[in-house]
């Protein structure tokens, strides 16, 4: 677990060949108040080709400079392991030797008290095995939310975890889309048939994408672990532009980080059905051809004159 002389979970930060967003994720990192009192190890990942070789040193001669933190470690690997590989041995080396980790990729904006949320929520919920992880991110929605609220499953965007957790994690996607078939788990994993879930899961089995996070959210869920989520996003992708591994060019996911402080409390360790059903709803939105929204909200507009 953590030691006394490291009293807030470290964090760890994944990065690769992008100098701006990394720029601006440390910047936000650095505005947060837990900064100094915070450990800082960078994942520095190997060019993939020669193509990159000079812009991920360019990055590295700006993350040899970083500083804000308690402390910073730079890792720079010789070689290219890629986002998955890189992230589950991250996660796995430290969780193993601090016992929690907060989790952060090159292309996400914090809030000021990100840190403070995550790790209350670590010392919250610590001992509830559970409890998969604390997570950063929330969709956009309209519709009121709880200040906190549990979903079943794990996230990416933001993320924070415990060793006992993080021990749940399945790298084989055969082996999870065989269980979540066998115990007729598809169309709630896809959020009601609302998100391409399964569809992701067998892209990566195929080798049509390397992702980790499916795995972890199938992982959590199928163990019947949830996640904590804040009812007003804490983290903002600026990376949903191409520029990355996985990236889509898409704006419908884009917030406004929520910075305002706060304090955690406990709350009921359940699913939030309720908060489900409005997942549900905001995905469907996003899914709406054009027209049918404009109609929608001419009849709504109408209905209110």
């Amino acid at each position: 677990m953590v030691s006394q002389a490291m009293q807030y979970a470290p964090i760890c930060l994944f990065t690769y060949n992008r100098l701006w967003h990394t720029q601006c994720t440390i910047a936000s990192l650095q505005c947060n108040r837990l900064a100094k009192e915070s450990h800082l190890i960078i994942y520095s990942d190997g060019p993939k080709n020669d193509n990159h070789v000079a812009s991920v040193a360019e990055l590295r001669k700006y993350l040899r400079k970083v500083s804000g933190f308690q402390s910073v470690q730079l890792i720079e690997r010789p070689n290219n392991f890629g986002l998955a590989k890189s992230i589950i041995s991250g996660v796995t080396e430290l969780t193993n030797k601090f016992g929690r980790v907060i989790v952060v990729e090159d292309d996400l904006v914090v809030s000021p008290h990100f840190l403070d949320y995550m790790n209350q929520g670590l010392n919250l919920y610590q001992n509830d095995e559970n409890v998969a992880s604390i997570h950063g991110y929330t969709f956009p929605i309209k519709e009121p939310l709880p200040s906190t609220y549990f979903l079943r499953g794990a996230d990416c965007w933001g993320w924070a975890t415990w060793k006992r957790a993080w021990g749940k994690f399945e790298s084989n996607g055969t082996l999870l889309l065989q269980k979540l078939q066998q115990q007729k788990l598809l169309k709630l994993f896809d959020f009601q048939n609302t998100q391409p879930n399964i569809q992701m899961l067998k892209d990566q089995i195929v080798g049509k994408n390397n992702s980790w996070a499916i795995r972890w959210l199938a992982s959590a869920f199928l163990n019947n672990m949830l996640t904590l989520y804040p009812g007003k996003s804490l983290v903002r992708n600026i990376g949903l532009d191409n520029s990355g591994e996985n990236c889509v060019n898409t704006n419908m996911y884009d917030v406004q980080v929520n910075e305002a402080p706060f304090q955690l409390e406990r709350i009921p360790l359940l699913h939030n059905e309720n908060v489900f059903d409005v997942y549900v709803r905001f995905f469907k939105s996003l899914q709406e051809p054009f027209h049918r929204k404009l109609l929608r909200r001419v009849k709504k507009l109408m209905t209110s004159l």
